[in-house]
């Protein structure tokens, strides 16, 4: 029996509260066991979730913006009284906090919006089920799968009034952005934002890159005496994910990096430098991507060459000065980075916006 007020009434059931970065804006954290054992979630729409995305569990922020705190209880209803939905999924070796302020930042300056900031693909808390996991169930195409089934089992869609679902993601969760299938959604019911997206069909050193080092940290899952020379190689990698973002993002990904099995790194690296799948719908209306000039991880030109071939249109293209994590701002980065925060936030609202008109005009004529 699902106890439920509103199609969102897993929303009463976080099981933490906090202030969001932005002063006027809350948190509340969730967890599908936790709601599936409170009667919020149906238990077997559940573990076909589960089943089909190879998790054990999920994890994710809500953050919006209001001029009280309210109560539990009142959550359900507030997360069905506006426009949309902006999904933040993070990178490799990433979790839910390494956004930092922008879902806040996005909640604030448009309060008809609700962001969800995702752990996914086996790493925060949302751990694959299995420790060494196929590449097929952790690459960019089954982590896209994974989220539009979480969309799907949240409710997020089946509204009476019209939503846009904002997908944001960061280098492997930029990827991932590519291979939304557009024949399972209606038109200006979703937005894509790629971010530094982690796409290596064109960028022959970076795959050669990451599959020697998914090839590495899997030896030292199996034979623990190269240990000391994962342990070398740890701070070098995460040197270069992280170049130019703030300390915090810094601290986020190396203690990821050593809270996650190594058999799910491993694979994730692995299947970020083998994926070969150029199975990718040409619908980019409400697509746009935004790269940085001194990205290590993702080549600037062998990027724009991948889009130039997918006829990914110019004016969706945004070059800035910065590094991988372009948007956060570290002791290095503050001019060129909090600028690009600027702009990753106008991005996202004036994408959403965009969707919003399209979804009720579309609504209208159907």
């Amino acid at each position: 029996m699902i106890s439920q007020s509103t199609a969102l009434g897993w929303a009463s059931g976080c099981y933490k509260r906090g202030n969001g970065d932005v002063p006027g804006t809350y948190t509340a954290n969730y967890r599908l066991s936790q709601l599936h054992e409170n009667g919020l979630i149906d238990g077997d729409a559940l573990r076909q979730f589960l089943s089909a995305s190879g998790l054990v569990d999920c994890v994710w922020q809500m953050t919006w913006a209001d001029d009280t705190l309210i109560a539990d209880e009142n959550l359900p209803a507030r997360l069905s009284s506006g426009q949309g939905y902006v999904v933040f999924v993070h990178g490799w070796t990433g979790n839910h906090t390494i956004w930092e302020s922008i879902p806040s930042l996005v909640a604030a300056n448009d309060r008809r919006l609700v962001t969800l900031s995702l752990d996914h693909n086996g790493f925060g808390a949302s751990l694959l089920a299995d420790d060494t996991p196929s590449l097929d169930s952790c690459n960019p195409p089954a982590a896209m799968r994974t989220v539009e089934l979480l969309v799907d089992l949240l409710g997020l869609r089946q509204q009476a009034e019209p939503k846009v679902i904002n997908f944001v993601g960061h280098s492997m969760g930029g990827a991932m952005l590519f291979y939304l299938d557009p024949s399972r959604w209606h038109e200006g019911e979703y937005t894509r934002f790629a971010i530094a997206p982690a796409l290596l069909l064109e960028d022959e050193q970076n795959r050669i890159f990451y599959t020697a080092l998914g090839i590495g940290i899997g030896i030292v899952n199996f034979v623990p005496v190269f240990e000391i020379v994962e342990r070398a190689l740890r701070p070098s990698v995460v040197d270069a994910l992280c170049q130019g973002s703030s300390s915090y993002v810094k601290t986020a990904h190396t203690e990821q990096y050593q809270e996650t099995p190594r058999g799910i790194t491993a694979a994730t690296f692995l299947a970020m430098g083998l994926l070969d799948n150029r199975e990718i719908s040409r619908s980019f209306d409400l697509f746009r991507v935004i790269l940085g000039h001194r990205d290590r991880l993702v080549d600037l030109t062998s990027m724009l060459d991948l889009l130039s071939t997918l006829e990914f249109p110019a004016r969706n293209i945004r070059v800035v000065a910065g590094t991988h994590y372009l948007f956060s701002v570290g002791i290095d980065s503050v001019f060129q980075h909090a600028q690009n925060r600027e702009l990753v936030v106008e991005d996202i609202l004036s994408l959403h916006q965009r969707a919003y008109a399209l979804l009720r005009q579309s609504r209208r004529s159907r």
